[in-house]
């Protein structure tokens, strides 16, 4: 395969419908049955969530990507970051809710509170509800619970963490074993595959650290026209300094 590319992403697909799965969404899987569930955390950027999701859609194949309300590294308000939204709507896929319960105090009515608020906000962006919800750098005692959160479901309760496999490419590559060896598949039963877009977008595969300065290059780029639309002397710089 051709490794942590958007071709690599495709073919990883193409593998799991070969062994008979299909894909379904949170709320209408069967862990008994060759279920796939996608699953995109969006931890750093937005826009690089719009390769996968197309290339998800000309497979015919919905999934579920999660943004954060609380990020430095995006904001889900600017107009941009609405129309991408909007267009991984378009295409089929649902928007849930990346929640960083580190952000709060620990206490289950807090968090579920927190939680909630954050649904609400991002429910105003979309302009449609938010039923699902998945954490970022996931508290201990969150993780394999029956209960719902913020009155939403989220990814780690029991039915989609433990009665089912769970696969994720954290840190950039398969950590626990390829997806593919996991002993859900090898079950035919089913398997709920995290991954994170800005590993997976570009045509070429590279090391984790070297995709991670690629995307600060590109997000560089993005804060430099930003800054010459807003100030006329960085402007000029610019201008006085194009190659």
């Amino acid at each position: 395969m051709n490794g942590f590319t958007l071709d690599g992403y495709r073919e990883l697909l193409g593998a799991f419908f070969e062994l008979g799965y299909s894909t379904r969404m949170f709320h209408n899987a069967d862990s008994a049955a060759p279920h796939l569930i996608l699953r995109h955390d969006l931890d750093y950027c937005l826009e690089y969530a719009v390769p996968i999701a197309e290339a998800e859609a000309d497979l015919g194949v919905c999934s579920s990507f999660f943004v954060l309300m609380q990020s430095e590294f995006y904001n889900t308000s600017t107009p941009n970051a609405v129309r991408v939204l909007h267009h991984l709507r378009k295409l089929g896929h649902e928007i849930g809710l990346h929640f960083d319960a580190s952000q709060y105090a620990q206490d289950t009515a807090t968090l579920d509170q927190a939680c909630a608020d954050e649904c609400m906000r991002l429910e105003q962006i979309l302009g449609q509800p938010v039923t699902s919800v998945s954490f970022h750098r996931p508290a201990k005692a969150l993780m394999g619970t029956d209960a719902s959160l913020g009155g939403r479901l989220h990814t780690y309760q029991r039915r989609f963490f433990t009665d089912m496999g769970y696969c994720a490419d954290s840190q950039g590559r398969f950590r626990f074993g390829h997806p593919l060896m996991h002993e859900a598949v090898e079950r035919k039963t089913a398997l709920q595959l995290v991954t994170h877009p800005v590993w997976w977008y570009a045509q070429e595969a590279q090391d984790p650290v070297a995709r991670i300065k690629s995307f600060l290059a590109d997000r560089v780029q993005v804060l430099s026209h930003e800054m010459a639309e807003n100030s006329i002397p960085f402007q000029h710089y610019l201008n006085d300094h194009e190659v």
